[in-house]
């Protein structure tokens, strides 16, 4: 299976419609799933970089696998020159340095939990630190 599923398509264009601004990415996984990275996701304080990609995997099993984890830019870092805190470390995508953040859903519900959302919640919780 290389195509990308219908669902996870229907994920993808989600996220493109919900981040109009954003330049979207996307590559099959040669499972039916996808690669997404969005591009120029503002950020702000407490972080010293404006801005930030964020890249994640969207399964096969999509609705029913979390979309889990989500990378951001390996550079990334505090004004205050604090560590980055639970919940971050240093890791890869796909062969490139990154910052991984650490955001699983415990109790996935396949009707409303979907990859935007969860895109939406980690942006957020990646805001608030």
């Amino acid at each position: 299976m290389s195509e990308i599923t219908l669902i996870v398509q229907k994920a993808i264009e989600q996220i493109r419609v919900s981040f109009p601004d954003c330049p979207l990415e996307t590559s099959p996984d040669g499972s039916g799933g996808a690669f997404v990275t969005l591009r120029n996701l503002p950020l702000g304080p407490p972080w010293a970089q404006a801005d930030t990609w964020i890249s994640f995997q969207i399964t096969f099993q999509y609705p029913y696998a979390d979309v889990y984890p989500h990378f951001v830019r390996p550079d990334l870092s505090r004004l205050d020159r604090q560590p980055l805190g639970v919940g971050f470390g240093q890791a890869q995508f796909r062969n490139q340095p990154a910052v991984q953040i650490s955001r699983k859903s415990n109790r996935l519900n396949p009707a409303t939990d979907t990859a935007v959302l969860k895109l939406l919640k980690v942006m957020q919780w990646l805001r608030s630190q």
